[in-house]
């Protein structure tokens, strides 16, 4: 598997990317910022000026069914928020 996941595509980072040449990845939780940004040149062809990263801790969730409670939690995972340099744009859409 790659360093990168999968794009995040919500109207807040849709709007960042057009105002603030910004946009957001799900990324490996090992991965660091200098791997996330050759991962992102590489596969999207852009030069990258600034990355940012969080990480989420997975919480606990818990529902009620007619079988009873069930219990579980939502998976731990990484972000990345990356900063394009330029003129460089990002399309998402490009292959559907």
């Amino acid at each position: 598997m790659g360093i990168i996941i999968k794009p995040i595509v919500t109207e807040k980072l849709t709007e960042q990317g057009e105002k603030l040449n910004r946009y957001g990845f799900i990324v490996d939780r090992k991965a660091n910022k200098l791997q996330i940004k050759a991962a992102v040149e590489q596969m999207y062809n852009v030069t990258v000026a600034d990355v940012n990263t969080l990480n989420y801790h997975g919480k606990r969730k818990a529902r009620y069914t007619k079988s009873g409670m069930l219990r579980g939690r939502m998976n731990h995972f990484k972000k990345a928020y990356v900063t394009l340099a330029g003129e460089d744009k990002i399309d998402f859409y490009s292959n559907i």
